[in-house]
């Protein structure tokens, strides 16, 4: 972990390289930045911290942006906005709303197809991301071609945070979300965009849960695993 400026080259290297949020690969090396080396050269984006994977296939930026920035590969949740033509216009919190194709589902066919109305939730991967080009959503696994969780994501609740929550609870060394299974039934939904999506059998383990992940967000108190325990013990929830 290392701290990056705009502009600045990237030693990215690998045989399935995924770039994520502030990365972007150039399309011939760029001499003048001193990128010369075989392959494609790399330049950071964006002020942050660059992380990468243990075995250096993933490369990405952390920063305390705000808004989402699609990039791919990246599970989202977004929400149905527009029905246009044979597909869908979703919300995804970026700067642009991102198009789902309507046979982007596991099985769907021309007569077949999800019928989804404005409002629905969708646990969608980005397929496409480019910044000349609106982000496109495909709700199935890109190599087993299976659902996989992807989809409406239907019931539940829509818990906001920030994008570093996000990447928090999608590491399975976090706490939060194990702790929680422990403490009642609970699906749990992770978007790289600020979106949590929780399904609980209770209102009250709802509600729990929700306060929960605000309260461990560090833009919101960056609450500890002790913390956790003894809050949802003064909520008695069990």
């Amino acid at each position: 972990m290392s701290i990056i400026l705009p502009g600045e080259h990237v030693p990215a290297r690998h045989v399935n390289l995924k770039l994520g949020p502030g990365l972007l690969q150039l399309s011939s090396p760029d001499k003048r930045r001193g990128i010369a080396d075989e392959g494609l050269g790399i330049i950071s984006t964006k002020a942050g911290t660059l992380h990468h994977s243990t075995n250096q296939s993933k490369w990405w930026i952390e920063n305390n942006s705000r808004r989402y920035v699609p990039a791919q590969q990246e599970s989202v949740i977004g929400v149905i906005i527009l029905r246009s033509g044979e597909g869908f216009r979703v919300d995804i919190g970026s700067a642009h709303t991102a198009s789902l194709d309507g046979l982007a589902f596991e099985g769907a066919t021309k007569r077949n197809k999800p019928n989804l109305k404005i409002g629905c939730l969708v646990y969608a991967r980005v397929s496409l991301a480019h910044k000349d080009m609106e982000p496109e959503l495909e709700c199935f696994d890109a190599q087993t071609r299976k659902a996989e969780g992807f989809g409406e994501l239907k019931e539940g609740f829509l818990v906001r945070c920030s994008l570093k929550m996000s990447r928090l609870l999608l590491d399975p060394k976090h706490f939060l979300l194990p702790l929680l299974g422990h403490r009642f039934p609970l699906e749990a939904a992770v978007g790289m965009n600020g979106r949590i999506w929780v399904n609980t059998k209770e209102m009250k383990h709802t509600i729990a849960a929700t306060r929960c992940i605000e309260a461990v967000d560090p833009d919101g108190g960056g609450m500890d695993e002790r913390g956790v325990k003894e809050f949802l013990n003064a909520l008695d929830v069990e």
